[in-house]
C-alpha cells in the first residue's frame, strides 16, 4: 500500500500460505506481483527496487526483488532462505512464506509450510509437473496443509493455451488425490504480465475460476484450536521469592491446542501424576479459563514436580505416552540418517537422547510406492522410522495435532536439525504405547 493507506484489520481472519516450486518456476515474481497490484507495497520499497532492477539492466521492476532480500539470491537470481512478507487486504490478513525452489534448499520449504494453511504450488507451463513438483506435494501433504493451489505460470510462453493448463493441472490433482490432499484449486497464471494473479485475465476468457488473490481471500480458514484435547507443554517454572506469595509455584508456558479451565482435573505427563488446576494467570491477572495459543500460567492445587518438558493434559483426553516413536520424517541434512544414529529428538518444550532403531522404508515420488528397508535417509529423503527415546514422551498422532504431534531429529554434536518428523499416521502408522524401564541415559543404550 502507499504511505498514505491504512487498513482496518481489526474485523479480518487470517491466512498463513507459502509458495513452492522448482527453480524458475516464478515464485518470488508472483509474490511480488501480489504484493505489488494489490498495493501493499509502500513507495520508498517500490523505488529501491526499481533502481535495482536499473542497476541490473532490466527495462521494467524486477518484482522478485521484493522477496529475494540476500546478496547471494539477488547474485544468483534464485531464492534461499525462507523470505516472510506480511500484507492485508479488506478483506483478510496474509502472512506469506516464500520458499526456495532448489533441491539443496527442500529444508527452508519444510520450514515454510509448516506452520502454512495453504501452500501455493508453481509450475512452469512450459514443463508440467517435476520431481521437485512432485516433491513439495508431497511434502504439503505430509506437513497436513488442508488447502493446495496449483498455479501453472508462465502462460504467456505457452500462448496461454487451454489444453496445456488442462493437461497439467490433471496430472497435479491425480498425484496429489493419491496423497491424501483434501483439496487442489488449479489456476492459470502470468507472474510477469500479471495474469490471473490479482485482476482476470483477459487472454485467457476459456477461464472461469477465481484469481490467486480472491482465491486466497475466500478460501476457508480455521484457527479455531479450543474444540481439541487440551495441551499445555510446560516452559518455565515459576517460584518468585516474595513475602506476599511465599509459597506461589506456577507453570509457565503456551496453550498448545484447546482450553484449561480452573477446576479441571488434570494429568501431568509423561510421569501420570494427577492434580486439579488451582488457578490461571495470564498478563498478570487471574482468568478462569485459558484457550490455544493464550501464554498462561498455570497452578495446581498439589506439589507435584513439575519441570520444564512436561505435558499438561485434561485426565480424560490424554495422549500416548511412548518410548518408541513410529514417524513418517522429512531428512533435511546432508548427512545421512541411518540405523543405529544417535540423535536429540526435540517435541513441543521437551528435549531427549533417542537413537534411530529402525528406517522401514522410503517414499518414491515418482510412483508414490514404499521402498522397503533402505538402511538410510538422505538430504530431501521422506522416509518412516523408528526412533527409540530415552525418556518416555507424550505424543499425539500429527494427524490429530500438528503442534504436539510434530518433532525435530538434531545431532547431538552441533546442533544440526537432521529431520523433521510428523507421528504416527502422516503416511500411516502410529505412536503406540510404552510400558518399558527407563533408559541408561549415559550410554545412549535403550
Amino acid at each position: 500500500m502507499t504511505t498514505t493507506q491504512a487498513l482496518d484489520t481489526s474485523a479480518t481472519t487470517l491466512l498463513r500460505f507459502a509458495t513452492a516450486g522448482s527453480v524458475d518456476d516464478g515464485k518470488s515474481t508472483l509474490v511480488g506481483r501480489l504484493l505489488h497490484d494489490s498495493k501493499s507495497v509502500l513507495t520508498d520499497q517500490l523505488e529501491a527496487v526499481e533502481r535495482a532492477s536499473l542497476d541490473r539492466g532490466r527495462s521494467g521492476p524486477d518484482l522478485a526483488l521484493l522477496t529475494d532480500g540476500l546478496r547471494a539470491e539477488r547474485e544468483q537470481g534464485i531464492t534461499i532462505d525462507v523470505a516472510y512478507r506480511y500484507f492485508a487486504t479488506p478483506r483478510r490478513r496474509f502472512i506469506l512464506a516464500d520458499t526456495p525452489g532448489h533441491v539443496q534448499y527442500t529444508r527452508n520449504m519444510v520450514t515454510g509450510a509448516s506452520t502454512a494453511e495453504l501452500a501455493v504450488v508453481l509450475v512452469d507451463a512450459r514443463n508440467g509437473v517435476v520431481e521437485q513438483t512432485r516433491r513439495h506435494a508431497a511434502v504439503a501433504a505430509l506437513l497436513r496443509v488442508p488447502h493446495v493451489v496449483l498455479a501453472v505460470n508462465k502462460m504467456d510462453l505457452v500462448e496461454y493455451a487451454e489444453p496445456v493448463f488442462a493437461a497439467i493441472a490433471e496430472e497435479f490433482t491425480a498425484y496429489a488425490t493419491r496423497l491424501g490432499v483434501p483439496e487442489v484449486t488449479a489456476i492459470p497464471i502470468s507472474a510477469l504480465a500479471g495474469d490471473n494473479v490479482v485482476e482476470p485475465s483477459a487472454r485467457m476468457d476459456w477461464y472461469g475460476g477465481p484469481t490467486v488473490l480472491e482465491h486466497l481471500e475466500t478460501v476457508p480458514v480455521s484457527h479455531d484450536l479450543t474444540g481439541c484435547p487440551a495441551r499445555f507443554p510446560v516452559q518455565y517454572v515459576i517460584r518468585p521469592q516474595s513475602a506476599e506469595h511465599p509459597d506461589y509455584r506456577g507453570y509457565a508456558g503456551q496453550v498448545a491446542s484447546g482450553a484449561l479451565r480452573v477446576g479441571q482435573r488434570v494429568t501431568v505427563l509423561p510421569s501420570g501424576r494427577t492434580s486439579t488446576i488451582a488457578g490461571i494467570d495470564a498478563l498478570g491477572q487471574e482468568v478462569d479459563i485459558a484457550w490455544a495459543p493464550q501464554s498462561v500460567t498455570v497452578r495446581l492445587t498439589d506439589d507435584l514436580d513439575v519441570s520444564r518438558g512436561d505435558l499438561i493434559a485434561p485426565v480424560d483426553e490424554l495422549p500416548a505416552v511412548t518410548r518408541d516413536v513410529t514417524a513418517t520424517v522429512c531428512h533435511v541434512a546432508d548427512t545421512p540418517l541411518t540405523v543405529g544414529h544417535r540423535v536429540l529428538l526435540k517435541h513441543t518444550t521437551r528435549t531427549v537422547k533417542a537413537i534411530v532403531k529402525e528406517i522401514p522404508s522410503r517414499l518414491s515420488l515418482d510412483d508414490l510406492t514404499q521402498h522397503a528397508g533402505p538402511g538410510r535417509l538422505v538430504a530431501n529423503d521422506i522416509g518412516r522410522v523408528v526412533v527409540r527415546t530415552a525418556d518416555p514422551l507424550a505424543l499425539d498422532d500429527y494427524a490429530g495435532s500438528r503442534r504436539t504431534g510434530s518433532f525435530l531429529l538434531i545431532d547431538p554434536a552441533d546442533g544440526t536439525t537432521l529431520a523433521a518428523g510428523m507421528a504416527g499416521a502422516a503416511f500411516g502408522g502410529s505412536a503406540a504405547p510404552d510400558d518399558s524401564p527407563a533408559a541408561d541415559d549415559e550410554g545412549w543404550d535403550f
